[in-house]
């Protein structure tokens, strides 16, 4: 069967370490479903005629997202093929929690993932976890990360993936 997840996320490689820590429970709890994974950032497409007009989804996610975050949850999907079954990246540009909840019900969403430790911030960019805090229809989960100091001799890509 298959489920639809949401992960918080800034696009930030740190924050695949939500992903990877949920893959590997589930995977650990022998779970035979098949996951549909968003990852969600907030963003704030601003009041401007010519920005609403002129902003798609591709040119925010070339400002948001570097190409490393996708190696990376390309990597990790490729390590749980039997888990995974898509993952796709996703704004939300609302500002109404009604709004996030119809969001979450459109997508079909039963659990979300979060960090307090990955917090979206930058140009246009809000943070998304009072929002999953207050859905009334959606189970939520808080993941603790540790954020590691840099490894020597090691890129970031390789961090992410490397155990503590």
């Amino acid at each position: 069967m298959a489920r639809t997840i949401l992960i918080a996320t800034d696009y930030s490689l740190e924050s695949l370490n939500i992903l990877k820590k949920v893959m590997k429970e589930k995977e650990a709890s022998g779970d035979q479903d098949q996951y549909h994974v968003l990852l969600v950032s907030g963003y704030d497409m601003g009041d401007s005629i010519r920005d609403l007009l002129f902003n798609t989804k591709s040119t925010v996610f070339g400002k948001l997202r570097p190409q490393e975050f996708c190696d990376a949850y390309g990597i990790i999907k490729n390590k749980y093929p039997h888990l995974i079954g898509k993952i796709v990246c996703d704004i939300f540009t609302g500002s109404f929690q009604r709004t996030f909840n119809n969001y979450i019900k459109a997508g079909s969403v039963e659990e979300a993932y979060y960090s307090s430790s990955v917090i979206s911030k930058g140009k246009g960019k809000f943070d998304l976890i009072p929002y999953i805090r207050r859905c009334k229809d959606l189970k939520s989960h808080e993941i603790s990360i540790t954020v590691h100091k840099s490894l020597p001799e090691k890129g970031r890509l390789a961090e992410i993936f490397a155990e503590a």
